[in-house]
């Protein structure tokens, strides 16, 4: 059963959104996790800095809520490792002939009105409707 939160959603996705708007703003760069992550591998870019601060980030905010909060975050996931390492390999091939993820297609590329990330992210949508739809009606489900 996947659990229905709406409030929260909202809150993380207008953190998305004002974390996307602020790169722009003082970077000019769209915030794509995989363009970002790539910048800190070697060779590194010469603007590493700003890369190595968004991923810490990305890091270590969570980290901060659970020690400020009473919330625990439990997270267990009913499908066997090697099917998720499959399937982000699968992802990675993915991000790699788009030439984006979801982060810099769906959020930013979208709001510009890329006719590349529509596309992109039409697609991504397309392949994770069909991939639930097998997975829960066709295989059984997980």
């Amino acid at each position: 059963m996947t659990e229905f939160t709406p409030v929260a959603s909202l809150f993380g996705g207008a953190l998305i959104g004002l974390s996307a708007v602020l790169l722009m703003a003082f970077h000019g760069r769209i915030a794509g996790m995989t363009g970002i992550l790539s910048g800190l591998l070697p060779p590194m870019s010469s603007d590493w800095a700003w890369r190595a601060a968004f991923v810490a980030g990305a890091i270590v905010a969570p980290i901060l809520i659970l020690g400020v909060s009473e919330t625990a975050i439990g997270y267990q996931s009913p499908v066997p490792m090697p099917w998720v390492i499959i399937s982000g390999l699968i992802v990675g091939g993915g991000v790699y002939f788009s030439s984006g993820c979801t982060s810099g297609h769906g959020v930013c590329g979208m709001a510009r009105l890329s006719p590349r990330s529509l596309a992109a992210t039409a697609t991504f949508m397309v392949a994770a409707f069909l991939t639930v739809f097998v997975i829960r009606h066709l295989l059984g489900g997980f």
